[in-house]
């Protein structure tokens, strides 16, 4: 290695040394205490397994809808504690994780899921409003950023695409001195600028802000009680818990990437570990040094790419790139410190923003996410519709949630809607094959998008064919 490589490297390493390994949003001083634990037997219409957005999203939309429905919510742990409270705070109005997976995937549903995702977002937007979430809500929009010239033009050739296609409200196309004039980054060659379909926000505020809203609607909330089995009892459903249980009409299940209750449902899903760093605040020069006045989200165009945005209080945060599938689905929480991706994350913040050359990084954190081979959620019932499930949101799941929770509510109430119509509701993904095929086949595939990035985006026969079979994996 070079003297000034491994200078620069010694910089960055030195910029992680007070790094503290904990989710920062987790850390914030208004952390609610959690709720005493189920001891005993309870009773309710509906039962709602899970406290990350997927469940909380469910037990308060079916109070809304229904204020007189009894309904209690079991989390394992606390409520917000995993992905919930420590992913980026990006919340899209895309319910397919992204435009192009959602044109690929369903070309003739692809108008009606982008209605659909915007009124969510509106809807979720009145929801913080009208139950007085302090959870940071800024809809600033989203930028997807090109690095590499062939990059710039692949996004300047799709959102022609989506002119003709009537899909380009509200994005524009940004070239290399218009995407620099909203954020200074030598890197940026180009962007996409969708202005109303993303919003930042604090995801632990908006986890415990919905925990709040559940309980002022009479929602019983239970913590550190996770559910052990779920099986049919009588006209309705029986949850086991370590010291009690709880008999329900119905249960709706958001537990995402931990063990779903339908062992069928498992094979659906796989783990992935994303990491994330947090800087320092930025001082006014700091931060003018890098303009990004309208603090809108960013995230680049690479397959192994990067999301990044401002906090309220002017930090960066700056995730992505890795993705982690650990041997056999693995899920410990020792795999959630990863300290040669943070050294790897922080030479790529300081490659982005030279003019933040000093900035250090106070949190380093990651966990895992759950990913299905579509990449956005899937749904499904059981037990001749007493149960109904959500999963496989792979990363895009703070605003999708509170669809995916109106899914399965409709899917509870046996009621035909404009949601339960949908192909991709109707439909499964593709699962994973058992091991070892599914981490050799991951492993293949992530080997496979690097090697495309470092090839001006040509894609190998893998993943020509993965393509052609609707399968993939994200970073």
């Amino acid at each position: 290695m070079a003297p000034s490589a491994m200078s620069r490297q010694a910089d960055w390493t030195k910029s992680l040394s007070e790094a503290q390994p904990v989710p920062y949003w987790l850390e914030d001083p208004g952390k609610p205490h959690p709720e005493p634990a189920l001891t005993g037997a309870d009773t309710c219409d509906l039962l709602v397994v899970g406290g990350g957005y997927s469940g909380l999203w469910t037990a308060l939309n079916a109070k809304e809808r229904d204020p007189g429905r009894d309904v209690v919510l079991l989390e394992g742990h606390e409520v917000g504690w995993a992905a919930s409270g420590r992913n980026g705070g990006f919340c899209a109005a895309s319910l397919t994780h992204g435009l192009p997976n959602g044109l690929a995937r369903w070309p003739e549903e692809i108008h009606r899921l982008q209605e659909l995702g915007r009124r969510n977002l509106d809807g979720f937007e009145a929801a913080v409003a009208r139950h007085g979430i302090d959870c940071e809500f800024e809809r600033t929009g989203e930028i997807d950023v090109a690095t590499e010239t062939y990059q710039a033009w692949e996004l300047r050739d799709w959102h022609k695409e989506l002119e003709q296609k009537g899909l380009a409200d509200d994005i524009e196309f940004l070239d290399a001195d218009a995407v620099r004039a909203q954020v200074a980054s030598p890197t940026f060659e180009a962007g996409l600028w969708d202005r109303r379909g993303v919003a930042m926000l604090h995801p632990a505020k908006l986890a415990w802000g919905l925990k709040q809203a559940c309980l002022a609607l009479g929602v019983r909330v239970y913590e550190h009680t996770p559910a052990l089995d779920l099986k049919a009892y009588g006209a309705g459903m029986a949850v086991r818990t370590p010291y009690g249980s709880v008999r329900a009409r119905r249960v709706a299940l958001g537990t995402n990437i931990f063990p779903n209750l339908l062992k069928r449902v498992r094979a659906y899903t796989v783990p992935v570990y994303d990491y994330a760093l947090m800087t320092e605040p930025l001082t006014a020069e700091q931060l003018g040094a890098i303009g990004w006045k309208n603090r809108q989200g960013l995230g680049d165009s690479a397959n192994q790419f990067h999301y990044f945005r401002l906090s309220a209080d002017n930090r960066v945060l700056w995730g992505g790139y890795d993705a982690i599938h650990h041997y056999g689905g693995r899920v410990r929480r020792e795999y959630d410190d990863r300290p040669e991706t943070y050294a790897k994350l922080a030479g790529h913040f300081f490659t982005c923003f030279p003019q933040l050359e000093g900035v250090r990084f106070t949190h380093a954190w990651g966990g895992a996410i759950d990913t299905c081979s579509r990449f956005s959620a899937f749904f499904g019932a059981a037990h001749q519709g007493r149960v109904a499930y959500a999963a496989g949101y792979t990363g895009l799941g703070v605003g999708a949630t509170r669809f995916g929770a109106d899914v399965m509510l409709d899917l509870l109430a046996g009621e035909e809607t404009e949601r339960t119509r949908l192909e991709m509701v109707r439909k499964k993904p593709l699962p994973f094959p058992p091991e070892p095929f599914a981490w050799t086949g991951i492993a293949l595939t992530k080997w496979s998008l690097a090697r495309a990035d470092a090839h001006g985006g040509r894609r190998n026969l893998w993943l020509r064919a993965m393509d052609r079979m609707g399968l993939g994996f994200d970073s």
